[in-house]
């Protein structure tokens, strides 16, 4: 296992290593400051925190999520680095990889300028495939049965987040239907807090391992290594990319929240407490079944579901419809920018 020390001396004396981590951290970056927001926005948009200490607390919960779910479970990290063939020609590898960082960075940033709540986790996986596609000279760059796990994960990220939605905001106002209106509030306002505390751990845990994948395949390639298939994470790995997810959150984010909390659907307090539980329950049971889900998906379609429960033209279906129209390009768009950044690069490195 690759202690700190040889990692940051390895890093310093390596270039081919240098950029790689560069760019790996980057990327990790730009979900920190794009996709963890999505987390935070119910809450900042019921009133329940404001922006600034709710930008703290999702810092601070990602952090949280990276290290203790990895230490428990660490199969969607796995399924990531499995997904895709990079094996062969070590320095093409490499720079197939680097192709792939830059298109995701690419991607995300461009989704963030228009406030669109894109997913990384998709952006990730899309970027890897195109590249690997582009090194093997075809679909021998994919490894199928990793990939079912992500097409398992888009289907329980709707299903379960729209479906779970409707039914969890169905019962709180069953429940809650002789409850004095103030003191409900006052409940839910401490509930909604705590729910989307844990949907900021929960998508540390998520998208933490994703690219603890992906930044274990960079070291791994910069060595020469293209043939390793199981691993080991070390804690200053986990540390590392949780600090800078949530560095990444800390340092940006109203856009996405202002896209996700304030205008796709208005929520009162229990509604968006709603919301939180549901991305929460839905990506705990994604990451202990080990599949990659997205955190954007799951919690925009919670919100859609509790939106629709009252009456579909409660939803901004304008809104809902670009989100849709991003998540359906990302695996082609994000895929085809790979795919021509590693063409690219070969050409020019």
């Amino acid at each position: 296992m690759l202690s700190f020390s040889e990692f940051f001396a390895m890093v310093f004396s390596n270039p081919i290593m240098f950029v790689t981590v560069l760019l790996a951290l980057g990327v990790v970056l730009v979900n920190g400051w794009t996709d963890a927001p999505n987390a935070i926005a119910t809450c900042v948009s019921t009133k329940c925190i404001g922006v600034r200490s709710a930008i703290i607390l999702a810092a601070v919960m990602n952090f949280l999520g990276v290290v203790i779910m990895t230490m428990i479970n660490s199969t969607v990290a796995q399924t990531i680095y499995n997904m895709v063939d990079f094996s062969g020609d070590a320095e093409k590898s490499i720079i197939a990889l680097c192709a792939a960082l830059f298109a995701i960075v690419l991607w995300a940033t461009a989704a963030w300028y228009f406030g669109i709540p894109t997913s990384e986790s998709h952006a990730l996986i899309a970027g890897l495939t195109g590249a690997a596609i582009a090194l093997q000279g075809g679909l021998d760059g994919v490894n199928g049965a990793e990939w079912m796990k992500i097409i398992y994960g888009i289907l329980l990220s709707t299903l379960m987040g729209f479906g779970l939605g409707y039914v969890v905001i169905k019962a709180i106002n069953f429940l809650f239907r002789n409850v004095h209106r103030r003191k409900a509030e006052n409940f839910f306002h401490y509930a909604e807090i705590a729910a989307s505390s844990g949907m900021a751990f929960m998508h540390g845990a998520q998208d933490g391992q994703k690219f603890i994948g992906m930044f274990l395949f960079g070291i791994f390639l910069s060595q020469g290594i293209t043939d390793a298939t199981t691993f080991e994470i070390p804690i200053w790995v986990m540390i590392l990319i949780s600090v800078v997810i949530s560095f990444g959150t800390s340092i940006g984010g109203y856009r996405i929240i202002k896209s996700v909390g304030m205008d796709m659907v208005k929520l009162s307090k229990h509604e968006g407490f709603a919301a939180d539980f549901t991305g929460m329950f839905s990506l705990l049971t994604a990451s202990l079944f080990g599949l990659p889900v997205s955190t954007t998906h799951t919690k925009t379609t919670a919100i859609m579901g509790i939106g629709a429960s009252k009456r579909l033209s409660n939803v901004n279906w304008l809104v809902v419809r670009d989100m849709v129209l991003a998540w359906i390009l990302t695996f082609p768009g994000c895929g085809l920018i790979g795919y021509l950044m590693a063409k690219l690069f070969f050409i020019l490195f």
